[in-house]
């Protein structure tokens, strides 16, 4: 069985029906990670260079062949962040700073042999977004990145040229500890294990003829 069941409606997440406080028997203090602001780009990158760091295998003949291009992770790397303030607008920010992004690279060799290649995209990025005030526990800023390419050439010495389309979401979080109002702990239900009933038809037939 999973949460889908729903069989124990009052000790497993779901949809509320009735009066959402009823239940709730206590407050409780949780470790979370808390979003002080976040913001989402999608964009077409064109004419992207990309340059391969390693390749399975190890030996490969150029010239190249192109497949496909996709991120191995969806954690972006913030390198060189660059924070100011902005004197008009309170509590807000102005962030420069770049977000790398492991690539996975698809392509085949002049043998015809397929081959994989790691690679880093990176995007530079100046936004403006909410920033705390100071505290004991420091914010951190966070990257969460989608990239995949279907378009691309080879270009010479491991080295590709590619179209891009990248999903980046930056997130301004703090580790703190939280009180929420709870209805106690859930409810885990039992797995309920695959089975493929070969005989469920067979067994379902009358034991002699009608």
């Amino acid at each position: 069985m999973s949460f889908s069941n729903n069989i124990r409606p009052d000790r497993m997440p779901g949809p509320i029906n009735g009066n959402p406080v009823q239940g709730l028997c206590e407050k409780v203090c949780i470790q979370a990670t808390k979003v002080f602001d976040a913001c989402i780009r999608q964009e077409t990158l064109a004419n992207t260079t990309v340059s391969l760091i390693s390749t399975i295998p190890t030996q490969v003949t150029t010239p190249f062949t192109f497949i496909s291009a996709t991120s191995t992770t969806s954690r972006g790397q913030i390198n060189n962040l660059i924070i100011t303030p902005l004197t008009d607008n309170e509590h807000c920010s102005r962030l420069q700073f770049d977000v790398d992004i492991p690539i996975s690279v698809l392509f085949t060799d002049a043998n015809r042999t397929n081959a994989t290649g790691t690679a880093t995209l990176t995007i530079p990025k100046d936004i403006i977004l909410h920033i705390p005030e100071a505290s004991v526990i420091p914010y951190r800023i966070e990257a969460v990145v989608n990239a995949v390419s279907t378009v691309g050439t080879y270009v010479s010495d491991a080295t590709f040229n590619l179209t891009f389309c990248v999903t980046v979401i930056i997130k301004v979080v703090t580790d703190v500890e939280l009180l929420v109002p709870s209805y106690g702990y859930c409810f885990i239900p039992p797995c309920q294990e695959f089975q493929n009933e070969v005989c469920d038809g067979f067994f379902d037939l009358p034991l002699f003829p009608q």
